[in-house]
């Protein structure tokens, strides 16, 4: 997984999202191609290839398409500014909570 997006990478995150524990691993360690993978746990058969690759490229276009959402949340007031805001826009018949909300919704929109 990429540390910094949180995007998977590997097909050791589909390997992880499988099966929890030390069900697998590479031998040796430092070459991690699936021709390396080792499963250890003998109730576990080893997936193919191809349904490793197709599951990553599976998870990598779901991580994709909630892009909007992951950019949309770091724009969003903070819960207590939005509390305010809805407070204040009775207090002041104003619309300042649906005018911050729609403007993060309108600059990332749903695909």
């Amino acid at each position: 997984m990429d540390h910094t997006t949180g995007r998977p990478n590997h097909i050791q995150d589909v390997l992880v999202k499988m099966h929890g524990g030390q069900w697998f691993g590479f031998d040796p360690w430092d070459n991690q191609v699936y021709a390396n993978l080792v499963i250890h746990d003998g109730s576990k058969s080893k997936p193919t290839e191809s349904e490793l690759t197709t599951e990553l490229a599976s998870m990598q276009a779901a991580f994709d398409a909630a892009e909007y959402k992951r950019k949309r949340e770091a724009e969003y007031p903070s819960v207590q500014e939005q509390l305010d805001m809805l407070y204040h826009d009775q207090a002041d018949s104003t619309t300042t909570f649906k005018t911050a909300i729609k403007a993060v919704k309108d600059k990332y929109p749903k695909p």
